[in-house]
């Protein structure tokens, strides 16, 4: 069994990916990295410099997913994810 402190981490968007409401406005800020734990950020504005940042910043396994804002999280979107978290342990 995965202990809590290796369980993968969920940053999860609420705007856009729970509550669809139309096309992004723009890409947020990355967020400072604490440890290699695996994490999946789920968001409706993910770029290439979020994935720079990732792949630079942070040791471990991570997903970083985008979900189309206009449609909120699709079956597809959480088959996904559950196959990553699975894959990561969790």
């Amino acid at each position: 069994m995965t202990s809590a402190a290796e369980r993968p981490l969920l940053f999860l968007d609420v705007d856009g990916p729970l509550i669809p409401f139309g096309s992004p406005a723009g890409a947020a800020a990355p967020v400072e990295w604490a440890g290699p734990r695996p994490f999946i950020w789920v968001d409706d504005e993910i770029n290439a410099v979020d994935r720079q940042w990732a792949e630079a910043a942070h040791p471990g396994p991570y997903l970083l997913h985008r979900v189309d804002p206009a449609e909120g999280l699709t079956d597809a979107d959480f088959a996904v994810l559950a196959v990553t978290a699975r894959s990561f342990g969790g």
